[in-house]
């Protein structure tokens, strides 16, 4: 797990100290494979991705990860009743949701880590507060063992239960963008401005990537 998590932690050290360039990186795990293409041996390279996943939203409506497809994305993992950083990183976020709101390349996933409380119609409501209509943005629930699962194994971002802490969960608070291929291209902190600018400003670099 610390391996993973060091593929985060050198994001964030990309993105403060990366100059601009034309292309992102590609974040997580990856191998070598090899194919015979044309009578020739070639090797390949196999990335991590975002595997399926299928959760209920905040209008109670089953999505998955189907729904992201051809969308470039950002993930984060949240609860609704946090006191400490979520306030922070969707204030952030919701800088990104108003900078693309009706681009139909570009959606928001936040995941909540409170399974016990944070069901559909405490999400929608959060989601109203916030100023969010449509499912341009979602928020969802899901068991504790999907969302924790996939929170740590697929987006490298570390979630806990903690009874002796406030609120009573612990979690990283990354922004995740993730591209069309359901790639992890970049990891930013979401309660420091700065790498919120520079998320959107690698975003707006994916997007022309696939216009190339």
């Amino acid at each position: 797990m610390k391996k993973q998590y060091a593929y985060l932690l050198a994001a964030l050290v990309l993105v403060a100290c990366r100059p601009s360039q034309k292309q992102l990186p590609i974040l997580g795990s990856r191998h070598l494979i090899q194919k015979t293409v044309g009578g020739k041996v070639i090797t390949d390279t196999v990335y991590q991705t975002i595997p399926a996943f299928r959760f209920l939203n905040q209008d109670s409506t089953m999505i998955d990860n189907h729904t992201f497809d051809g969308k470039i994305y950002v993930a984060d993992f949240f609860f609704t009743s946090c006191p400490t950083i979520c306030p922070v990183m969707h204030r952030n976020l919701l800088k990104v949701y108003d900078k693309y709101k009706g681009n139909r390349e570009v959606m928001l996933l936040s995941h909540s880590i409170d399974f016990k409380y944070d069901v559909p119609h405490v999400l929608k409501s959060y989601a109203v507060k916030l100023g969010i209509t449509g499912t341009q943005w979602e928020f969802v629930h899901g068991s504790k063992e999907a969302i924790y699962t996939l929170a740590e194994k697929s987006y490298l971002v570390s979630v806990a239960e903690a009874a002796g802490q406030n609120g009573g969960y612990v979690h990283q608070g990354y922004l995740v963008l993730v591209d069309k291929e359901k790639r992890i291209r970049g990891a930013y902190d979401g309660t420091d401005e700065k790498q919120v600018v520079r998320l959107m400003e690698d975003m707006d670099l994916l997007l022309a990537s696939y216009t190339r």
